[in-house]
């Protein structure tokens, strides 16, 4: 595969195919057919673009269209069948995830192995300190934990080496849930979501993440309180999960909109969303939640993960460049898009999932046009 994000002007070594694009505009990776010749212009597509990033404070952000990447590849992706990284990988995807520039970084789960534990320090120590002399930049280092103690613990002796360490504790809400799994009530689920996201604060971690398992089939009226309970013990963050891709774009944001008008505290802490593509809406509903209101998005690099995977960084962040300014009211991201399929690349080949041909923005086929009214028409220049 050739990339263009590091070379603008690209001529594949495929005979009679060629690309000419603008460094400034959208840039892709191709791999191109041979059936015929044709030259593709992206001159005409206009994506907004900010360099502007706000100072990183947990629980708030000065720029109201300021969207937060929580880059969850290295835990969630992690855990899709068959994937593995050794730490030596996941420090090369760590730092690779650091030239995209993504805010916060979900190393692990340091509590699941030692050998998880030990890879999530390194990235701590190593890439959680490597400071932008520019503009300051540094990514948050996350660490996830079940709300136990002894999870809490393993996960902040592994991200407590970073600059901007991060704690994500999570616990199910949804009714199945508390009765099949947890077997436990409301309350006393309320009661250890509270507990344990003090006791993560009270370790020193002044970035805390809280999660409502399942939060999709949970229900409204009990989601307010147990986050407005983990809101008033010191949560920072608070990640919506669609765990089992069950909502739809309307019912996702509505979900978040209802979130935003009726919990008590909101106003003080992130709303984040994360996503499964069960149903293949991931990112459609991350998106729906940006609409509504969420300021941090959780993605993985090629959209992998449990079951049918994740929201995609590439689909999610490549959206919010392009409509974003049009019609998500002027929503940015600080990701530096021209790494973005050297971290597909990176990330399929560390995990064995490679890309599928049509795979949206990565794919071989992306930008590779077949019928000839589409060649001719790429070849108008105001066709695009």
């Amino acid at each position: 595969m050739a990339s263009i994000f590091s070379n603008p002007s690209f001529t594949s070594t495929t005979p009679t195919i060629k690309t000419s694009l603008n460094p400034n505009n959208f840039s892709r990776s191709f791999f191109f057919p041979t059936k015929s010749s044709y030259k593709i212009s992206f001159n005409s597509i206009k994506c907004s673009i900010s360099n502007t990033r706000p100072e990183y404070i947990p629980n708030r952000i000065s720029d109201p269209n300021y969207v937060r990447i929580f880059d969850t590849t290295l835990r969630d992706g992690e855990q899709s069948p068959g994937a593995t990284m050794t730490s030596k990988e996941k420090l090369d995807v760590a730092r690779q995830l650091a030239k995209l520039r993504v805010d916060i970084i979900e190393a692990g789960f340091p509590a699941s192995s030692k050998d998880d534990l030990e890879a999530v320090k390194m990235i701590a120590k190593e890439v959680g300190n490597a400071v932008d002399d520019e503009d300051g930049y540094v990514p948050v280092i996350c660490g996830l934990a079940r709300c136990n103690k002894g999870d809490i613990d393993a996960a902040w002796e592994a991200v407590k080496y970073a600059k901007r360490p991060r704690i994500h504790v999570f616990i199910a809400t949804s009714e199945i849930h508390l009765k099949y799994k947890l077997k436990k009530s409301r309350g006393e689920v309320v009661a250890i979501a509270r507990e344990m996201v003090s006791y993560a604060r009270n370790l020193g971690c002044n970035d805390v993440e809280f999660s409502p398992e399942d939060a999709g089939r949970s229900d409204r009226e009990y989601l307010y309180r147990i986050l407005a309970e983990v809101i008033k013990a010191g949560a920072t963050t608070l990640n919506i999960p669609d765990t089992v891709g069950i909502n739809l774009p309307s019912e996702f944001g509505n979900l978040i909109a209802d979130i935003k008008a009726n919990t008590p505290g909101i106003e003080n802490v992130i709303i984040s969303t994360h996503c499964q593509n069960d149903l293949g809406l991931s990112t459609a509903n991350t998106l729906a939640g940006a609409n509504a209101g969420a300021r941090q998005l959780e993605v993985t690099i090629n959209g992998i993960g449990e079951r049918a995977g994740n929201a995609s960084l590439e689909e999610v962040v490549m959206s919010i460049k392009c409509r974003g300014k049009e019609l998500l009211g002027g929503l940015y991201t600080g990701i530096n898009t021209r790494h973005i399929v050297l971290a597909s690349k990176m990330v399929a080949e560390y995990s064995g999932l490679h890309v599928q041909p049509h795979k949206a923005i990565v794919g071989a086929n992306a930008f590779a046009h077949e019928s000839g009214i589409h060649q001719i028409g790429l070849l108008m220049p105001d066709c695009l």
